[in-house]
């Protein structure tokens, strides 16, 4: 897909939820997530006086990737919502509550990809369908290849991507205090995932 990975025979499936369809058996090789070295960030428009940022640990997922046809590379990610991480309990909790997320319904969200679009030497347009709260909707991905190779202490054959995107709460049945706290979302993601043999 990028220049970079072309030369490795390597191709982006991205970190957020990718189908295995049209994937060559022969030369598709999967990759883990490894969520020790996974960033899923939130940003959210405060009255318009900051932008704040959280988080969400507990990612996890598979990445597919095709040598003969990079553009047929997927992923499959699912983020486990009750893992939201503010810096703040108080504000933690209530997030968790059916004004925001609803996890005791709904714990995770997943992301599955449906086609890739490569651009530039280190770039890709991923386009999925996220799952929130019950509702399927489409989400595009900005990606970029940040790296791969072998891993200098375990050996390990790692790529490494960035991601960025936008969620329309309100899309998702999550109306409360906008706009207020903004109804667009901006996610930033980084992530590492790990070959498996």
């Amino acid at each position: 897909m990028f220049n970079v990975l072309k030369k490795a025979g390597v191709v982006l499936a991205v970190t957020a939820g990718l189908s295995a369809a049209a994937v060559s058996a022969q030369a598709a090789e999967t990759y883990k997530l490894d969520p020790t070295h996974t960033s899923v960030i939130f940003i959210v428009n405060h009255l318009g006086f900051s932008n704040y940022q959280g988080r969400f640990g507990g990612a996890s997922g598979e990445l597919t990737i095709d040598r003969d046809n990079l553009a047929a590379s997927s992923a499959n990610i699912t983020i486990d919502l009750t893992k939201v991480d503010s810096g703040v309990e108080a504000l933690d909790n209530h997030m968790k509550t059916a004004d925001f997320l609803d996890v005791e319904n709904h714990p995770t969200a997943t992301f599955k990809s449906n086609s890739v679009e490569l651009i530039g030497e280190d770039g890709a347009k991923i386009t999925g369908e996220l799952t929130l709260l019950g509702e399927t909707k489409p989400l595009v991905l900005d990606v970029k290849l940040i790296g791969e190779g072998d891993h200098p202490m375990t050996g390990d054959h790692v790529v490494g991507f960035s991601a960025n995107g936008t969620v329309t709460r309100s899309e998702y049945g999550m109306t409360y205090l906008v706009p207020a706290v903004s109804d667009d979302v901006a996610l930033q993601i980084s992530s590492e995932f790990l070959l498996q043999k």
